[in-house]
């Protein structure tokens, strides 16, 4: 069913965080070097262990589950990819994970009718719940982890029945996806063919479920935030395009070229709106500096190199050939599979130190309380996407290599 009640629109927070909850960035002068270990730790993820929650003003409690529920039953721990270079995290707040869970299976049943019944087992395999506590653990209520939740859920009902797993297709892409973006980025047309477009959107459910986790997203949200979310989503679906394109002629990508798709067709519409989730909002004229936008492109990119490692062995597994990094480091520079998986994981390596001493930089070159927060959002993003993918043993496996 629907979230209880409607959500008051953000405008701005309704109290500034105390100055112990962000971390303060010191002027350059005084750092050894903006990408030292101890500048990184206090800038991207903020305090952390016992008795730090306080540190954290803007987080409520959370009702407990409804008691009547089953439990929601999370996958046992994995393992890491050997010599990835990653963070851990905390254990995500189960009650929080329970309730997102239960939330969100009710939207995709009861109002967007996302999935056949034959298909429960694949959404519950996801363990979007976990997955969404772990990535935005500054959200302050349950309903604004909903917000990236249900665009999550949107977003992988369009990849898989557009794109992938389950009846999709390189063929006619284009004009799916186009049809589908319209949820997210309306169409203003003459009253003669209006309703045509309004009734399209309930034609299918990747439609469905992007309309009504929009809806949602623009009631928490500025204009500006959900402007630039529109805006990756459109980046988005154009590397979803260009994946389609070499598939429909079987070419597989130099290496640089793979990675130029992937900085498209990857994670970066999920960090972007941390600081929606987070109950805030980063300004837009910061947000589009060249220099945050270098921070959220390289997150993006390891973030989505972290995805080609895990799901390596579970794409291997599937009919056809499946363009990811490993593979095409293989193909291209003649390395046996081993070799070329090994190689992958220096270059997501090489992109997560990027990542941090880009952010690093900022961070000490501008320091405004909404950037060092927002970037510590992406960061514990990047840290909880990788534990998500680490803990996920019923859609990962990793290969036997080591």
């Amino acid at each position: 069913m629907p979230d209880p009640g409607p959500s008051p629109t953000l405008s701005a927070p309704s109290a500034p965080p105390a100055p112990s909850a962000l971390p303060t960035p010191s002027a350059p002068t005084s750092l050894s070097s903006p990408s030292s270990p101890s500048f990184l730790a206090g800038v991207l993820r903020g305090p952390t262990g016992l008795g730090t929650s306080g540190l954290f003003p803007s987080r409520r409690e959370e009702p407990a589950p409804d008691p009547g529920r089953a439990p929601v039953r999370e996958p046992a721990a994995g393992r890491a990819v050997p010599g990835l270079y990653h963070h851990p995290i905390a254990e995500p707040d189960p009650a929080r994970v329970a309730e997102v869970s239960r939330r969100i299976k009710d939207w995709a049943v009861d109002e967007v009718d996302l999935f056949p019944d034959e298909w429960e087992g694949h959404f519950d395999g996801f363990s979007v719940g976990r997955y969404m506590v772990a990535c935005h653990p500054d959200a302050p209520t349950v309903d604004h982890l909903m917000i990236a939740t249900r665009l999550m859920v949107a977003e992988n009902a369009v990849d898989d029945c557009y794109c992938e797993d389950l009846g999709g297709s390189p063929k006619g892409l284009g004009g799916r996806l186009l049809l589908a973006h319209t949820a997210l980025d309306p169409l203003y047309t003459t009253p003669e063919y209006e309703d045509g477009w309004a009734d399209s959107l309930h034609a299918d459910a990747p439609r469905r479920a992007y309309r009504s986790a929009m809806e949602h997203f623009t009631a928490m949200s500025t204009a500006s935030q959900a402007d630039r979310y529109r805006h990756d989503m459109a980046r988005l679906h154009l590397g979803y395009l260009a994946e389609a394109a070499w598939s429909e002629t079987d070419h597989v990508p130099e290496v640089w070229e793979y990675l130029a798709m992937r900085q498209f067709n990857n994670f970066r519409p999920c960090p972007t709106i941390t600081d929606t989730v987070g109950g805030y909002e980063l300004p837009a004229d910061l947000h589009a500096q060249p220099a945050m936008q270098r921070v959220i492109a390289l997150a993006g990119n390891a973030t989505t190199i972290v995805n080609d490692l895990y799901s390596y062995t579970k794409e291997l597994d599937s009919p056809g050939r499946h363009l990811n990094l490993p593979v095409v480091i293989a193909e291209r520079e003649g390395l046996s599979e081993r070799d070329a998986y090994l190689k992958a994981v220096e270059v997501h390596n090489d992109l997560m130190r990027a990542f941090e001493a880009a952010a690093a930089e900022l961070a000490a070159a501008c320091p405004v309380v909404t950037v060092s927060r927002f970037l510590r959002g992406v960061a514990a993003w990047v840290d909880g996407n990788h534990d998500w993918h680490r803990t996920n043993t019923y859609r990962y496996s990793l290969p036997d290599f080591w």
